[in-house]
């Protein structure tokens, strides 16, 4: 009975599975080299996002600033 296929076949699914592995390890690698990690950068991240939620802000602000006060003539409740 041939048994030579079946252990060729594994073998060639073992290669495989560290080929894939290999890849992954040199990939990860590649990511950790090029993830900046100086206090600077996260500084400039920081600003960046500091900036875009103020735009954000500014944009559901639109229409509310004129809702937000009470007019003069409105009574006054306990909640304002």
């Amino acid at each position: 009975m041939p048994r030579g296929r079946s252990t060729f076949t594994k073998r060639q699914k073992e290669q495989a599975r560290q080929q894939k592995q290999r890849d992954k390890a040199e990939r990860k690698s590649q990511r950790k080299q090029e993830k900046p990690e100086g206090p600077e950068d996260t500084a400039d991240e920081m600003r960046e996002l500091r900036e875009h939620a103020e735009a954000q802000a500014a944009l559901f602000r639109v229409g509310l600033d004129e809702s937000a006060e009470p007019s003069p003539d409105e009574p006054k409740t306990a909640d304002r």
